[in-house]
């Protein structure tokens, strides 16, 4: 047994502690800090995942908007349906003379952090119908989608949810437009009874 000495003023003191005693304590240490360890490791996994599901439910928001001004400009001229030709025509539509705002402002995907990607269709005069992610990330969330994202459901990557505007067909292939004609009262009879 090894013995150390205290000396407090004039007086000194003999402390005796046991060569089995320091081991446990740094044994009883090396455990707590593993624990640590592990306990931070669990946190942040957690929290990584909280942030993720706040970007994919950042990502549906910036989707739909992006897909709902699609939807704006392609409907803002009953006489002329029109897809717009580049993103800037969603943010000061050149048609009207106002320059009608369709989107607020430009977003990026919260899951990449860049540029959403175009869609495009050939078909319609290489006009954008709509945007994706570019991330080939596995989602979190796979089913429970309200319209119209329906068609997310179980989707394997973040690019295969196609935030996309097609106006419903009608007979002549443009959108059905359903006009409610408005009830026109009689006027007074002028002739007094």
């Amino acid at each position: 047994m090894k013995t150390d000495y205290l000396t407090v003023g004039p007086q000194r003191y003999a402390l005796r502690t046991s060569n089995s005693a320091r081991g446990f304590t740094y044994i009883a240490l090396l455990v707590a800090i593993i624990i640590i360890g592990i306990s931070l490791g669990a946190a942040g996994k957690y929290w990584q995942n909280v942030m993720m599901r706040e970007k994919e439910e950042e990502l549906l928001f910036r989707g739909g908007q992006y897909r709902l001004a699609v939807e704006r400009y392609f409907l803002a001229i009953p006489s002329k349906f029109q897809y717009p030709q580049n993103i800037d025509e969603l943010l000061k539509d050149s048609r009207s003379a106002t320059g009608k705002r369709h989107l607020r402002q430009k977003y990026k995907d919260p899951i990449t952090g860049e540029d959403f990607e175009v869609i495009r269709d050939m078909t319609k005069g290489n006009r954008i119908t709509g945007v994706y992610s570019k991330s080939d990330r596995e989602p979190l969330r796979t089913a429970g989608f309200e319209d119209p994202y329906k068609e997310f459901e179980g989707k394997k990557t973040y690019n295969e949810w196609k935030f996309l505007f097609t106006p419903p067909q009608g007979t002549a292939g443009l959108p059905v437009i359903r006009v409610i004609p408005r009830q026109i009262s009689k006027p007074p009879d002028p002739t007094p009874r």
